[in-house]
């Protein structure tokens, strides 16, 4: 950070791109997991009820905003160590004009490599007894997401699916540290969203993505958690390796939506 005018004589306050890029979806978290807070007294386009939101999780929200933070402090200090060995230097504009196409590209690589690296540990990390006992069932504690739960892991499981996983897309994407402002803000609000536990009308993402609230639901019950493993993005991996689970969204009668599976998935 710096202090500068048009003029460079100072007087001007001048944001670095990498510390932007490093803070910036820390922001978006909480603004974004924020607004759903707000929204989520509406029954009608939850797919469980407040109620179970509040009886059927085995963890506190309190202790869920103290995990999230841990999580977003190491995920700081792995990127500022990211930006600083890799020497890219993000006052230069001449190192942040990039075209469309390439931009387009490298978002598109960037978005596959950090699909693939979460599939395949998230699934290892249900295999491998070990590590779901003692690592990842933190995160199913939450039986019924919210949209500030989206984060909240074992803090190894933050380093090694996230931070790591997004360290690994910004390298082989070679995305400038302007362009991953833009990234990382983006997946970070499509987590956030796919854990938000509604099924809002006209939301982009769910017209989009097969990877949304419904999907990320089906693998946070017991009869879905060999299923619907990728994340954050596509279904990609799911589909080749045949671990999608199909399911149908349901009105319930007493309001609200149903993520219902496909009997023979959920007989297995």
């Amino acid at each position: 950070m710096s202090i500068d005018n048009d003029d460079g004589r100072g007087g001007g306050l001048h944001v670095s791109d990498e510390i932007l890029g490093t803070i910036a979806p820390i922001v978006v978290y909480w603004l974004y997991s924020g607004l759903y807070c707000l929204l989520g007294g509406m029954e009608k386009y939850r797919l469980h009820t407040k109620k179970d939101e509040d009886e059927k999780n085995l963890v506190s929200k309190k202790e869920v905003v103290k995990g999230v933070l841990l999580q977003q402090v190491v995920q700081g200090v792995v990127a500022t160590i990211l930006f600083a060995v890799t020497g890219n230097d993000g006052d230069s504009d001449g190192n942040q004009q990039t075209g469309f196409l390439v931009l387009a590209r490298q978002l598109f690589v960037a978005m596959m490599v950090l699909d693939t690296w979460q599939y395949f540990m998230h699934r290892y990390m249900h295999q491998n007894k070990f590590l779901y006992k003692h690592i990842h069932s933190q995160h199913h504690r939450l039986i019924v997401p919210y949209a500030f739960g989206a984060l909240y892991n074992h803090p190894l499981e933050g380093l090694i699916l996230d931070t790591i996983g997004g360290a690994l897309a910004f390298l082989f994407s070679g995305m400038s540290p302007r362009a991953s402002i833009f990234f990382f803000s983006f997946a970070t609000i499509k987590t956030v969203d796919d854990h938000c536990g509604l099924w809002l009308p006209g939301n982009l993402f769910h017209i989009v993505f097969k990877n949304n609230s419904a999907y990320h639901d089906i693998h946070h019950q017991l009869y879905g958690s060999k299923y619907n493993f990728s994340q954050p993005f596509f279904v990609t991996w799911d589909r080749i390796l045949g671990t999608y689970m199909p399911y149908a969204l349901v009105r319930k009668p007493e309001g609200g939506y149903e993520a219902r599976p496909d009997n023979d998935c959920k007989d297995d």
